[in-house]
């Protein structure tokens, strides 16, 4: 098992990245991360905080926001990709899995599988071979194979979309809010399998979740977001166990849990922000 995501090399790098939308607008400030090999790295921080602006980075995809990456630099097994289209950076092994899950409605929920292979040259029979390895992930995905994808359950649209992913082959997943709408019970179901296929795939995964307490006992590390900057970052037990994160995203305090309304009144006392 990786040991607290710090003893591979760097599958990725982010630099000082600063993004602005419109030419005006500045959302992230300086921000830096670095993503193990073979981890579980955690983006938290609440709405607004700029996961989604970074992971939209990383993956190229803010171009058709008006958005632009004007001061750092991205590196990808140590190669300058911020300047590549998106399709490039699929190719060359980094997908996103959108937040809100984005399956092609009209098409079942095999046919939205086999979109993800749509790159790939490798024979029918290695696609084949890689979807019912999907299936074996998501066996509730087999039953459903045939349903059309706009009729499934969010979660089956979530498990989809990541099954989609997996399709291509990918040595990196940016995922997008992977709790969002889901019952607690289908956000335990999600990170498992996330956690199962980090494990036996070795796929790395760059996860931005506003779950802190489910994202930090599956992620290796962490990164926490505040208005556009990066404000703590370590491993994730040392996150965990550290308290101004129990306090302000995990809702206790020293002497126990807090309610969210004793929470929001003592956000202005950040010791980061201060």
């Amino acid at each position: 098992m990786l040991d607290a995501g710090q003893t591979r090399t760097p599958l990725l790098e982010v630099n000082n990245i600063e993004v602005i939308y419109n030419h005006v607008i500045l959302v992230l400030k300086g921000v830096s991360l670095s993503v193990p090999k073979g981890a579980i790295t955690a983006l938290l921080g609440g709405n607004g905080a700029g996961k989604t602006t970074t992971l939209k980075a990383i993956s190229n995809l803010l171009h058709s926001e008006r958005g632009e990456v004007t001061k750092g630099s991205i590196l990808y097994q140590g190669e300058r990709v911020q300047d590549l289209g998106p399709a490039e950076l699929v190719k060359k092994g980094v997908i996103q899995v959108m937040e809100g899950r984005h399956c092609f409605e009209h098409l079942t929920v095999e046919e939205n599988l086999l979109t993800g292979a749509f790159t790939r040259r490798d024979g029918k029979a290695a696609v084949q071979r890689d979807l019912e390895m999907v299936y074996d992930y998501f066996p509730r995905l087999r039953e459903r194979r045939k349903s059309q994808a706009g009729y499934t359950s969010g979660g089956e649209q979530q498990m989809t979309a990541i099954g989609r992913a997996l399709m291509s082959r990918p040595e990196m997943i940016l995922l997008d809010e992977p709790s969002m709408g889901l019952a607690p019970q289908l956000v335990e179901q999600i990170f498992e399998i996330v956690r199962a296929v980090n494990e036996q795939e070795g796929v790395t995964f760059l996860l931005a979740e506003q779950n802190t307490n489910v994202a930090l006992r599956y992620a290796h590390t962490g990164y926490i977001l505040e208005s556009g900057r990066v404000v703590m970052e370590g491993s994730a037990q040392d996150l965990r166990e550290n308290p101004d994160v129990k306090e302000f995203y995990l809702g206790m305090a020293e002497e126990g849990r807090r309610s969210f309304r004793d929470v929001r009144s003592y956000r202005r006392r950040k010791r980061w922000l201060s």
